[in-house]
């Protein structure tokens, strides 16, 4: 045997083991049909890969040779960014003072196992939309079950997740950051406003109502693309990509008590910088920008609120400090950690009084068409449900748990006279096929999270956040300390 032989024999053997490992982690026999492609490669050389070595234009060959390489960089990428770790920016304050924005994270999909992707045939590095095309970034077709390929752990609590987005299944494309179903119940409201005392109706009145609103919104949203766009449904692993912190693990029953959540009955830890709206209304001058840049909190999160139309409202909150001429002093709507709500209330020379954001800021919660009186701060308590969990249903949870059964496992959920149907079966009880998890935002009045869209089915979660790579504040330049210095290589805790 030749050495070059030899050496081919090796390089072939040693790519054959690598691959066959592969596909017994992740349990797709189906990639065997690789393998004479592979012994081909290094032994028999039957097809000709690089044919175009031997062309005579070197045109042709330049051109080739950059085609060659970035195919390879593109099927490198994809499977990287499938099974071992992908790039995510953080979009929004949600997450202040743990994640920041413009933080940019390195996310292990090691931590709690890669999904095999649902939509294989996919542009990597795009989401669900190719840029600059404004097209797909994927084929719908082939579309393959859920399942995740073992990993270090599970979810634990107080993890900050990446996760698709559970209700961006179906998106408005001009609206794509507000959840569909919210979006039509908000626009069946506004056309018919509600005309009675939805407590003095049972729940099948009230779920009667409920589906009313959301079969006119819906209908006034595929009606109107101009303005709403058109309406796509999307696959579990190319919805938007979120980030939160999980509170609720799948068999635990969660209750926020005066913004405080409890499971089972116990308060959790908070993160050390746990944030709430407040109203902050000075001694009558400003505070000083420094002062709030200092204490990080951006422009986008700081809103000086004038007299005027508003001034009723902020004097019923307890803002009636006033100035030598009658009108209100400055009010400032900011987010305050516990440390920068004490600051501001120590420092009597610059803070008159401060309150915390009134609960009709915050709008209508998960489930959408269930009348509780549930708020952000004071919310369920609600059960998380659990894999090979089951439970009763009744007028009062199907609505919690209709989400889940339909959209998320995929199951006919059909509610006649006479009970519950399922697939056809009539039925009181329902057995989970999935765990689910509660997530919420730090930024606790600045959050989109589970209070207002649900659950997180185990195969909406991404991955783990690890550590933060590079941090760009928007609000400074670039010679003003625009890049985070201090944040660079940060873990994320």
């Amino acid at each position: 045997m030749k050495p070059i032989a030899r050496i081919q024999w090796i390089k072939c053997t040693i790519a054959l083991v690598l691959y066959l490992a592969f596909l017994i982690w992740v349990k797709s026999w189906l990639g065997l049909i690789v393998i004479p492609f592979i012994f081909d490669v290094y032994i028999t050389k039957k097809i000709p890969w690089s044919f175009w070595r031997k062309a005579k234009n070197p045109a042709v060959r330049a051109v080739m040779s950059w085609v060659d390489a970035i195919v390879f960089a593109l099927v490198a990428v994809y499977f990287v960014n499938i099974y071992v770790f992908q790039n995510y920016q953080i979009p929004s304050s949600s997450l202040e003072k743990s994640l920041l924005v413009g933080d940019f994270l390195y996310v292990s999909k090691m931590s709690y196992g890669p999904r095999v992707p649902n939509t294989p045939l996919s542009m990597p590095l795009a989401q669900h939309t190719l840029p600059i095309f404004n097209s797909k970034s994927y084929i719908e077709w082939p579309q393959w079950k859920y399942k995740r390929v073992p990993g270090f752990g599970k979810v634990k609590r107080n993890d900050i997740v990446v996760f698709n987005f559970p209700a961006g299944d179906t998106v408005a494309v001009n609206y794509q950051q507000t959840d569909f179903y919210s979006l039509a119940y908000a626009e069946g409201q506004s056309l018919y406003p509600k005309a009675v005392n939805m407590d003095s109706l049972t729940r099948a009145q009230q779920r009667e109502i409920y589906d009313f609103y959301y079969a006119a919104g819906r209908k006034a949203i595929l009606s109107n693309p101009r303005e709403y766009g058109e309406v796509v449904v999307r696959p579990v692993d190319r919805r938007e990509n979120y980030v939160k912190r999980c509170v609720g693990l799948p068999g635990d029953t969660l209750q926020i008590i005066d913004g405080q959540v409890r499971i089972d009955g116990k308060a959790i830890e908070n993160p050390e910088n746990l944030q709430f709206n407040y109203f902050v209304q000075t001694t009558g001058g400003y505070i000083p920008e420094e002062m709030l840049r200092e204490m990080g909190i951006s422009k986008d999160d700081q809103a000086l609120i004038e007299s005027g139309h508003a001034e009723e409202g902020l004097v019923n909150m307890g803002l009636n400090s006033r100035n030598a001429t009658g009108g209100l002093n400055p009010v400032y709507h900011l987010p305050l950690t516990k440390k920068m709500f004490q600051t501001f209330s120590g420092n009597k020379k610059l803070i008159s009084r401060i309150v915390m954001e009134p609960e009709d800021y915050a709008g209508q919660l998960y489930p959408q068409n269930l009348y509780t009186k549930w708020n952000r701060n004071n919310y369920g308590p609600i059960w998380i449900p659990a894999k090979g969990s089951t439970v009763t249903l009744t007028d009062e949870n199907l609505a919690i748990y209709e989400r889940c059964i339909k959209a998320y496992e995929g199951n006919t959920l059909e509610v006649k006279a006479d009970g519950f149907y399922i697939n056809g079966k009539k039925t009181t009880t329902y057995t989970f096929k999935l765990d689910y998890y509660w997530m919420m935002g730090d930024n606790r009045h600045n959050s989109a999270d589970s209070r207002y869209w649900g659950f997180v089915p185990e195969d909406h979660v991404v991955g783990k956040p690890i550590v933060v790579w590079l941090s760009l504040d928007k609000d400074r330049g670039w010679f003003d300390g625009k890049i985070r210095w201090s944040r660079l290589f940060k873990w994320v805790g």
